[in-house]
């Protein structure tokens, strides 16, 4: 059985470079993000395996929206000792929508995504990388 979000009941985030998508900051610590998190849902907190002791002990939060059935995490978030958060990662389908001024990122087409991209690049003179 396919599990499937209206686009009605998703939250909105933005996403700003460098700085993070919606309530969770690059930098933040393990128990910030939960905390940040908890506007969405349940959150589950595990370690990442080392696959090196030079590694910097690192742990996965996924977060699953609250009150939808079994479905993956809509949001996966990883947290390590030394840096803090510095990945987050949205399920398009289950995720929270996001957009870049308004140039919304997840749930779309890809092909979609890239022209409104170029668009946007060229009329605002930006550049993505």
């Amino acid at each position: 059985m396919a599990f499937k979000t209206e686009v009605a009941e998703r939250d909105e985030w933005s996403y700003s470079p460098t700085v993070g998508v919606g309530p969770l900051r690059f930098g933040m610590t393990v128990d910030e993000v939960v905390e940040a998190a908890e506007m969405l849902g349940q959150t589950n907190v595990s370690d990442c395996p080392r696959d090196h002791a030079i590694f910097s002990p690192t742990w996965k939060v996924e977060v699953h929206r609250r009150g939808v059935a079994p479905s993956p995490p809509a949001v996966t978030a990883y947290v390590s000792q030394a840096v803090g958060l510095f990945c987050i990662a949205v399920d398009a389908v289950h995720g929270p929508q996001v957009a870049y001024d308004r140039l919304p990122l997840v749930g779309r087409d890809l092909s979609e995504l890239e022209s409104d991209a170029i668009a946007y690049a060229e009329a605002t003179d930006v550049h993505f990388l």
